[in-house]
């Protein structure tokens, strides 16, 4: 007799689709991993759900395991964003600002290029409507909205034929009642038409950053809404009752109805859920400072994270014109775990540039054709066809042996890009892999400066398909002396997942002097966020929650804020002194000295209500954990620091009991990843089966 359920959590990626069954509360897990289905990405996600509750079932000796929940993280959002596969949609907003999107803040982010491409907004100029209305800085009314004003906004959007509707007015995060009377008016008079508002996504000031993010949700929201409802309803086919819960990028989950109203939320939700993953396992082993490093089959996301939280940015940017440069793509208000984009995945393509030089991605082979070494008709060379031709991976044991590489096809791929370079095979293979690690490790080099620390006080932990494959030499060359795989890292992102607490940000700006306050406003303000976030809470399944009052503050007259938190509280005058004190703490902290004589400012106001911090053990739900030390096999691999191939032994990760000591240079194969130990280093196995490597030879 079952009396625990299962919590299953599903993530999309560009190549493979995970998922991670845990029973609750004991931490078994089961993984099941399965090619992405593009056209119809549910049905990779009814696989891999359904290959779970049979692993479950068997491993338990029952017919069925009952569901408590299934969380979901998807990159459909990103990938209709940066494809521009989006519905017609409308964007109204208040006379004099149709142009917002065009003119953006006006500078370049590449002052030298003569061609510079500047992201294309995703609504034409000839589908924005402007509405006769005005709002001042303070919310006070300047132009009254009237019916038959809304009546010519209704005609007009009529004539569009669009799916969905954006609604961005001046000024509408200090005052939301004139965009709330457009919203009712629209569906009351175009039903079916999905409406977005500015003011429910992103009460903030900096017109051109808001109206960018209601009109990516607008862009998505139809679409996102009738997948949640399709996945819902194939979940509910497989077992009645179970709950839908989405991930979202600032490192919680909602539920499935918030994601569908508020679908921009879950731009970054797989990477988000890898950052989850590794300070989970930070916190088990007492890690204070921590890389988190995710590599998969499109791209690598790296996160500092120090005192065991992930740091939040509330200003995002997706579809890059170059991938890169900040500042070449669409700017989201958000709120979300600050990830660096470090480099190239899995599955990135290789070339010859136009210059002659080997380049890495940002082409992807996706999961079809996928890369050479699939055998699905792939012809270009990545990194993942590079790995196998260097020894890295196993050709008869990728995904456990369910999938066999082809090592002709990415021979002969391979082959065609060293002719082009001029170079042998080896040094073509080789050049796709330092490459990629060396961008990796210059780009987290750089992000762990600028936030004022040395990485070799820091330690990293691995996950994603292809992150164990590469991390030792990343952190080698940032001279990050210890690296962590836990297990199951392959599917790293649903671990995370499982180990998200509920979560809901809001906020509103209302800039103003820190002694112009006017407190019985924000506590006003902050009881019905409250209010409306408790009711979220609830459909996402939280009992429990930890409430948060955050403030964007300045200095009067400066350009850039800082971001303050304190335990939620009665607002009064007295909040003023707890504020301050946390200000001038911090920028104290950051800039050496205070400002003599200027005047403190909140521009933004933050309210943040999330379950509290757990610490999950996950085990493995089978037997798969052996005690043998022996070798599976010699093979020959690339080794960097010698420029040439070299035989070692490989292991099956999970015969592997806790408490082994090995000496690399070595390999770990499971059925989700592989760990290459390609340099001289102390391999152990601790007692959570986290496979921990010391780097003991960086030159």
């Amino acid at each position: 007799m079952i009396d625990t359920e299962l919590r299953v959590a599903v993530d999309i990626g560009g190549t493979f689709t995970d998922g991670v069954a845990t029973l609750s509360p004991e931490g078994r897990i089961w993984v099941a991993k399965s090619p992405t289905t593009p056209d119809d990405p549910g049905q990779a996600v009814s696989t891999v759900i359904m290959d779970l509750l049979s692993q479950a079932s068997l491993s338990l000796g029952v017919a069925q395991v009952p569901m408590r929940e299934v969380v979901h993280g998807t990159t459909l959002i990103t990938n209709t964003l940066i494809e521009r596969k989006g519905v017609e949609t409308a964007l109204v907003t208040t006379k004099g600002m149709r142009d917002a999107l065009d003119i953006g803040r006006e500078w370049r982010y590449d002052i030298y290029d003569l061609d510079i491409e500047l992201p294309k907004p995703l609504i034409s100029p000839d589908h924005r409507v402007e509405l006769d209305e005005r709002l001042n800085a303070r919310g006070e009314v300047l132009t009254e909205i009237t019916d038959e004003k809304l009546d010519a906004v209704v005609e007009a959007i009529r004539d569009l034929k669009v799916r969905s509707v954006a609604v961005s007015l001046l000024h509408s995060y200090v005052n939301p009642a004139h965009e709330q009377r457009v919203k009712e008016h629209l569906e009351r008079e175009l039903p079916g038409v999905a409406i977005s508002l500015s003011s429910d996504l992103a009460r903030e000031i900096k017109e051109y950053e808001r109206t960018s993010t209601v009109a990516a949700n607008a862009y998505v929201k139809p679409i996102v809404a009738e997948y949640l409802q399709e996945l819902d309803a194939r979940i509910l086919s497989i077992q009645a009752h179970v709950p839908l819960r989405v991930m979202v990028s600032s490192g919680g989950f909602s539920s499935a109805e918030s994601g569908a109203h508020s679908p921009i939320l879950l731009l970054e939700s797989g990477p988000a859920a890898g950052v989850l993953s590794a300070l989970n396992t930070a916190r088990q082993h007492g890690i204070d400072q921590v890389l988190a490093f995710d590599m998969g089959g499109t791209t690598a996301k790296a996160c500092v994270a120090v005192g065991g939280e992930p740091p939040i940015a509330h200003h995002f940017e997706c579809a890059r014109v170059e991938r890169f440069k900040r500042g070449s793509g669409l700017p989201i208000l958000i709120p979300s775990i600050e990830l660096i984009e470090i480099g190239a995945g899995g599955g990135s393509i290789a070339h010859r540039n136009r210059i002659g030089l080997l380049n890495i991605g940002p082409e992807s082979s996706g999961s079809m054709p996928g890369p050479a070494c699939y055998g699905r008709g792939g012809k270009d060379p990545t990194v993942t066809d590079a790995d196998l031709l260097l020894g890295y991976l196993n050709a008869d044991r990728f995904l456990g042996g369910e999938m066999r590489l082809a090592v002709d096809d990415a021979t002969a791929a391979m082959q065609r890009l060293a002719d082009e370079l001029e170079v042998s095979l080896v040094d073509a293979a080789f050049g796709i892999c330092n490459i990629v690690n060396e961008n990796m490790a210059s780009a987290a080099r750089i992000h762990i400066a600028e936030n004022g620390y040395d990485p070799r006080d820091f330690s990293m932990v691995a996950t994603g398909g292809a992150g164990p494959v590469h991390a030792v030499e990343v952190a080698r060359k940032l001279r990050i002396p210890r690296v962590f795989v836990p297990i199951a890292a392959g599917a790293g992102s649903c671990l995370g997942m499982l180990s998200a607490p509920a979560r809901i940000d809001r906020s509103w700006s209302n800039p103003q002097l820190i002694d112009e306050v006017k407190w019985d406003e924000v506590a006003s303000n902050l009881a019905s966020l409250r209010t409306e976030a408790e009711a979220e809470l609830k459909a996402a399944g939280a009992t429990d929650v930890e409430w948060t009052i955050g403030a964007e503050m300045r200095y009067y007259g400066q350009g850039a804020e800082l971001s303050i938190h304190i335990p939620y509280e009665t607002i009064s005058s007295s909040t003023r002194e707890r504020l301050l004190a946390e200000f001038e703490r911090q920028y104290k902290l950051l800039y050496g000295r205070l400002v003599p004589e200027a005047a403190p400012q909140v521009i933004t106001w933050r309210l943040v209500g999330r379950a509290p911090t757990k610490v999950h053990h996950f085990q493995w739900g089978d037997d798969r954990v052996k005690s043998s030390v022996t070798p599976t096999e010699r093979r020959s691999i690339y080794l960097p620091l010698r420029k040439a191939y070299g035989e070692v032994d490989v292991y099956d990760r999970y015969s592997l009991p806790a408490g082994t000591v090995l000496s690399g240079p070595l390999i770990l194969e499971e059925r989700e990843s592989t760990i290459v130990v390609g340099v001289a280093s102390e391999v152990s196995i601790l007692p959570d089966l986290t496979v921990s490597i010391t780097i003991r030879e960086f030159d």
